[in-house]
């Protein structure tokens, strides 16, 4: 039986979840899961979380995996609360440690802090293959966004693209972030868009413009035909280019500041502090 796939979209941080599994009853995966944050009052809720906890209930699933594309920047992560709430193990590329190395000096994290990437469950090597129950999958490296981005490709007729690619209309995400390299994310999108043009790619963020909705789905061919970045015949220099001089006019994610440092820790709050109540930092004039 073909991979179904149901997507859950977060409007606060245009972020799409989705829930990849082969049949009612069967297993499934989760991928980049949203926990709701309140910035101004420092309240996470799971309202977005819930939405994807009933409907694995509603169809009896039984999650395997809460994969992660890589440490996002413009939400938190509801892996922890997902694990504690339905199973599964909470994976990511293994170069997540680059990721964390670099933000537990910004955020002067506790010593204990440790950055191999032992916070998740599993780490995934490039081009790892895996099993979403009898559902086969492969999980891809794609650098540049971050240095530990991946993309999961699953049962040869889908993949999830992270943030690597964007609808054709909106085109690729920055790589301005630590770690981030234009040319890298040349690279991993030509990776991606030499699979078969009929192969469907899954966005993790939508930003339509005026008079369209949001779209979660397009396909290797249109992204090769019509993506204002990086379609058929814009080379790398070109991509390059266009990418950093973007990217040199953009601000920091609202979220970027208590999204990283929830992230880096797959979704676990810091440890709570000697009067019981648990703190996110905030560095001044360090970004």
């Amino acid at each position: 039986m073909p991979a179904q796939i149901e997507a859950f979209l977060d409007p606060a941080s245009s972020t799409y979840s989705y829930v990849i599994y082969e049949h009612d009853g069967s297993a499934c995966a989760i991928v980049d899961p949203v926990l709701d944050y309140d910035a101004a009052a420092g309240r996470t809720r799971t309202v977005q979380a819930d939405r994807i906890v009933a409907f694995v209930r509603e169809h009896q699933l039984q999650v395997q995996w809460l994969l992660e594309t890589h440490a996002h920047a413009d939400h938190l992560s509801a892996a922890f609360y997902l694990r504690r709430e339905l199973g599964g193990k909470i994976a990511i590329g293994q170069t997540i440690s680059k990721v964390q190395d670099v933000f537990k000096s910004l955020f002067n994290l506790e010593p204990e802090f440790r950055v191999d990437g032992s916070q998740f469950d599993h780490l995934f090597a490039a081009d790892e293959s895996f099993m979403i129950g009898n559902l086969k999958a492969k999980a891809l490296h794609v650098p540049g966004h971050t240095p530990a981005d991946m993309a999961y490709l699953v049962d040869s007729t889908m993949i999830l693209v992270g943030d690597t690619l964007f609808m054709p209309d909106v085109g690729t995400a920055r790589c301005d972030f630590p770690g981030g390299d234009a040319h890298q994310m040349f690279t991993s999108i030509r990776k991606l868009l030499a699979f078969p043009a009929s192969v469907s790619l899954y966005v993790c963020h939508d930003y339509p413009p005026e008079g369209r909705e949001p779209q979660c789905m397009t396909t290797v061919g249109e992204q090769r035909k019509s993506n204002i970045h990086v379609r058929d015949g814009i080379d790398e220099a070109a991509f390059v280019a266009m990418r950093n001089q973007r990217d040199a006019g953009l601000g920091m994610p609202n979220l970027l500041l208590p999204a990283i440092q929830v992230n880096v820790r797959a979704g676990n709050l810091p440890p709570a502090e000697s009067n019981g109540v648990t703190y996110l930092k905030i560095p001044i004039n360090k970004l």
